[in-house]
């Protein structure tokens, strides 16, 4: 029997699997171990990089999206070690971790699971590595946000526990699925993974069943790895907010008494809609305000305006009407802002160019618009200097914005990458040559290393004890640690002792070519590596498939009753047809592909949709999805929908 089980369940992150692999890969150097990878029917090659760089990985290749518990109890099942180590495929652990973790459990014999102290991608402590169990006032806490305002409170803050020391060890109630280390003897008595939980709760009902089986789980902080979280899923997303609560009402109709049962399932019910409206405020807030701002800048220049021209040099010293200001510049505006939007003037990093082409285009629009109304028909230099002045005032405040952040006006300078490398000058090589490939525009400044012999090396910037002083003399934001000159250990040390936390932090593994990282807890990881480019992600093509739909979707409604009798599902149809035009649905999509990331808007069609095979496999599918995003035109939906229109009721 080997000591550890390690099982890693993967689903489309090969590059962040390839490096937990390498920590793993190290960690088990001094231990009788085998490890597993589940792969759940990826397609970015993650089982071939497996098989071709981790020969000694047991492999199960499964042809579906299992699920992660139904992919876990697999490898659970097959395996034959003392302890069983579920592990994320976007973490990284440090090279003692798993014998630190083993020696822990061997010593208390009463510990049946054990979960270690996480860190996020900028080196800042994970609250879920300890957890509380959810009890409906714990539930409630959470949900009403109690426990956010206060965490250190024995009551309000048991849900991670905030009053307990994250440098000590503690008994807990819950072990976070990320890292989550148990004993088979425990396992073999109390149960393996709830398959009912398809993705998140299942960890917290394995912690229950551990605790009622009578033994312990324990926090174990003398060890720490990196959490970067975000790859597989958009946490602040609607659809998450629905799979993550429901998850606990499942927990709570099998756990607690009818009666409490009861209660939590209002709670979170409750919590759901609560939570599923602040998020859709939230997102819609963030992302109107730009536009509102520019809107009510514009709409106050051009009462001065109004006002200058009535006195200076209209034709007759008269006011004008007050439609003028009601319903005229509005209008005016809309079409501005809506002219500026398809020119792109609302992508990041600003270009004045596109706002330019935009306005102009707008000012155009409106001049002729206001010929066919005679009512409205106001002044043409008014139309003329309001274009002048939305211009400007769209330019300035982007400007102004710059300036108070950033302390200067020269525009997109700021969010210069400035890289520095820590590790030695032949690794330091192979990073600038994997940016190049890569097209990162930053500027490398240099790098870091305690070997002396590099010293004097031209683009050298200094020791590892000189990392703060380096990091603020030369203005660098970026920092890429090489894993062939660091030890996980001493990364993820360096990682939490800069306390500038606007710092991102990359590793670039050692034999790797892929450069990974994450902003914080909450965003998605990144990587650098040879860039594909995907023309479903492009802007411009997102902007022209809305519109597309939209007038579909219009167009569709307006002729239903020609229509209808070419869809199969009538109803479903006309259901469709108004849900994607107001913008909860797309008629295309990647609807296999991105179906288990809790993709925000669901999908009628598959670009498979348009062969009228059925007998068509998932992986088939799922590689004409990804076809469909690379090589992704307006035409193509449009051939789509029409060669699979009885299946738009679906």
């Amino acid at each position: 029997m080997k000591k550890l089980a390690v099982i890693i369940v993967n689903y489309n992150v090969c590059y962040f699997l390839e490096q937990a692999l390498l920590s793993v890969r190290k960690a088990v150097q001094h231990l009788d171990a085998e490890v597993w990878v589940v792969d759940n029917n990826s397609v970015d090659g993650s089982v071939e990089m497996v098989r071709e760089k981790f020969p000694e990985v047991k492999l199960i290749a499964n042809k579906v999206n299992t699920g992660f518990s139904k992919a876990n109890n697999q490898a659970i099942r097959e395996s034959n070690a003392e302890y069983v180590l579920l592990l994320n495929p976007d973490t990284v652990v440090e090279e003692d971790t798993f014998v630190k973790v083993c020696r822990f459990m061997d010593e208390h014999p009463e510990a049946g699971g054990l979960g270690v102290k996480m860190l996020d991608g900028k080196g800042e402590f994970l609250p879920e590595s300890k957890r509380g169990l959810p009890t409906p006032w714990v539930a409630f806490y959470k949900i009403f946000g109690l426990s956010k305002l206060f965490p250190k409170s024995k009551r309000f803050g048991r849900y991670h526990l905030g009053y307990l020391d994250n440098d000590k060890i503690h008994e807990v109630d819950v072990l976070s699925g990320a890292f989550m280390l148990m004993r088979k003897t425990t396992l073999d008595k109390v149960g393996l993974l709830d398959e009912d939980y398809f993705m998140y709760g299942e960890d917290i009902d394995l912690s229950y069943r551990i605790t009622q089986g009578g033994y312990k789980n324990y926090y174990f902080p003398e060890t720490r790895i990196i959490h970067y979280k975000g790859e597989s899923t958009k946490r602040t997303s609607v659809n998450y907010v629905f799979v993550f609560y429901r998850a606990m009402i499942i927990f709570a109709k099998k756990h607690f008494s009818s009666g409490n049962a009861g209660v939590f399932s209002f709670l979170i019910n409750l919590a759901i809609y609560l939570r599923a409206g602040a998020a859709i405020a939230m997102r819609f807030f963030k992302a109107a305000l730009p536009v509102l701002l520019d809107a009510v800048i514009i709409f106050v220049g051009m009462f001065f305006l109004k006002n200058y021209w009535e006195n200076n040099h209209k034709w007759v010293p008269t006011d004008y009407p007050p439609q003028f200001m009601l319903v005229a510049v509005p209008a005016y505006i809309f079409i501005w802002l809506l002219s500026a939007f398809f020119s792109g003037a609302y992508d990041k990093p600003f270009r004045a160019s596109k706002a330019v082409r935009g306005i102009f285009i707008g000012t155009i629009l409106i001049a002729a618009i206001s010929n066919f109304f005679d009512a409205y028909r106001f002044s043409k230099a008014l139309i003329v200097l309001g274009g002048v002045w939305a211009v400007t005032a769209f330019a300035g405040r982007r400007l102004l914005m710059h300036f108070l952040k950033y302390k200067n006006f020269r525009m997109g300078e700021a969010q210069q990458k400035r890289i520095a490398i820590v590790g030695s000058e032949a690794e330091s090589r192979r990073v600038i040559g994997l940016l190049k490939v890569a097209h990162v525009d930053a500027t490398i400044l240099g790098f870091i290393s305690d070997d002396k012999a590099e010293r004097s090396a031209g683009d050298f910037l200094g020791d590892l004890g000189q990392l703060s002083e380096i990091i603020q003399i030369y203005g660098v934001n970026e920092l890429i640690f090489c894993g062939k000159s660091l030890g996980t250990s001493e990364i993820i040390g360096l990682m939490a002792q800069i306390p500038n936390k606007e710092i991102e932090f990359k590793i670039l593994p050692e034999a790797s070519e892929y450069i990974i990282g994450s902003s914080s807890k909450t965003s998605q990881g990144d990587y650098y590596t040879l860039q594909i480019d995907l023309n479903l992600d492009k802007k411009t093509n997102r902007r022209t498939k809305r519109l597309l739909e939209f007038f579909l979707s219009f167009g569709f409604i307006v002729l239903s009753p020609v229509l209808l009798p070419f869809v199969e599902k009538k109803g479903g149809f006309l259901r469709n047809c108004l849900v994607v035009l107001f913008g909860n649905k797309q008629w295309v999509g990647l609807k296999h592909t991105a179906k288990d990331v809790l993709q925000t808007r669901k999908i009628v069609l598959s670009p498979a949709d348009r062969f009228k095979e059925n007998a068509l496999d998932e992986a088939t599918i799922e590689r004409l999805e990804v076809l469909y995003a690379k090589e992704y035109t307006p035409m193509l939906d449009l051939e789509i929908i029409f060669k699979a229109f009885r299946k738009l009721g679906d």
